[in-house]
């Protein structure tokens, strides 16, 4: 074995550690979060003070350092082969902001026909596309990082331009066609701009100035070799402060009101289920490929909990069913994309049997080489004769 596969290796068994008990420190982060929140006099109370603007900043700080490593990963001189995929992206949109707040609304109503304050809120759940959380899932299941950032962007364009008026139809207009009961929302433009600005663009704005100003300053090498390996674990330590804010905020309505919380989670659960599926198999049918495939899928499944708990709470108040509603969007979401991050993978050589190409040590360019040191997921990687392996090139 040459040093640079033996240094590919070494690398590889390093990560996987992490990421192969993910399941693990998830489930003792939400665990954790539920103790401190109930068990900790005043620790609720002072998170919910941490605020500027309505903004939790704990819940900011966790999001900021679980995504600016991936966007520091993306090769922002790419992006313009994601841009002129037309199938990606406007199946994307379809599935966002047609098919997904569709679901929800025919699952809400099916669902929760007697809870009309739960059905609102999980009805706003599926407005608020995600922008945010979707980027680490995605980068997990070795998706396309350069497709994640194009989509997640795209969501944010028209979360600012179509929230509020799907708002207006999905509570007002169309059940008052099918004669149901109405309501409303307050979605201020300047809100959701805010949720945009703050959960998406100041880790896009920092991952790509850090990829621009380290690769003039100490070249593509040194940045992907010695850069991104350090910064790489964060994303999984932001995603798990994440997990621990979020389960401290609302440990205790969690627990002391258990079946409302498991009669929300059953359409949410059938909600990730039907979106990831749709998207997967859209996909695959589009001949997308694994990695493209992926990121639209779990795009797809995605939600912007901050937007949506925020617009429950300023329209109903922190205590009402609809709030409540919205903060069990992320409890349910969390562990069941992590799974799917799992189901992908296993999925792959199934659905998508033909090995990438060989990137093969001693042949292989050095930007090749280097692109395999990831917080990727990387049990999936294929033998091949001769020691060669390949390396899925969407695993970077």
């Amino acid at each position: 074995m040459t040093e640079t596969a033996a240094a590919q290796t070494s690398s590889v068994a390093r990560l996987s550690t992490l990421d192969r008990l993910l399941p693990v420190w998830i489930a003792v982060a939400m665990a954790t979060g539920l103790l401190l929140g109930r068990w900790v006099p005043g620790f609720n109370t002072v998170l919910q003070k941490v605020q500027v603007d309505g903004i939790s900043l704990p819940i900011a700080l966790g999001l900021l350092i679980m995504m600016y490593p991936v966007l520091a990963k993306v090769r922002y001189d790419r992006l313009d082969t994601v841009t002129s995929d037309r199938r990606l992206l406007i199946s994307s949109l379809l599935l966002n902001w047609v098919l997904g707040p569709a679901v929800m609304f025919t699952l809400a109503w099916l669902l929760l026909t007697d809870l009309p304050e739960y059905r609102t809120g999980l009805i706003i759940v599926g407005l608020a596309r995600c922008i945010a959380m979707v980027i680490i899932w995605s980068d997990l299941a070795c998706g396309d990082r350069e497709a994640a950032a194009v989509l997640v962007a795209l969501n944010s364009v028209f979360q600012v331009l179509a929230f509020a008026a799907l708002g207006w139809f999905y509570l007002s207009v169309l059940p008052g066609w099918l004669h149901l009961p109405q309501t409303t929302i307050a979605a201020s433009p300047r809100q959701i701009a805010k949720s945009v600005l703050i959960f998406l663009g100041v880790p896009l704005a920092a991952g790509y100035l850090s990829r621009r100003w380290g690769e003039k300053a100490k070249g593509r090498t040194w940045y992907e070799t010695r850069y991104l390996p350090a910064i790489g674990p964060w994303a999984l330590y932001g995603l798990l402060f994440t997990i621990v804010i979020l389960f401290a905020l609302q440990g205790r309505q969690i627990i002391t009101r258990p079946w409302d919380v498991a009669r929300i989670a059953v359409p949410l659960l059938a909600y990730f289920a039907i979106m990831w599926i749709g998207g997967y198999l859209l996909g695959a049918a589009l001949g997308l490929g694994y990695a493209r495939t992926t990121t639209l899928a779990f795009t797809a499944a995605g939600n912007n909990f901050e937007l949506a708990i925020a617009v429950a709470i300023a329209t109903y108040g922190a205590t009402s069913g609809q709030a409540l509603a919205g903060v069990v969007g992320p409890l349910i979401e969390v562990p069941v994309l992590v799974a799917l991050v799992y189901v992908s993978l296993a999925l792959r050589p199934h659905l998508f049997p033909t090995p990438p190409a060989i990137v093969d040590a001693p042949g292989a360019s050095t930007d090749d080489q280097h692109s395999q040191r990831s917080v990727c997921l990387r049990a999936q990687r294929w033998p091949l004769p001769n020691g060669r392996r390949a390396a899925d090139p969407s695993c970077r």
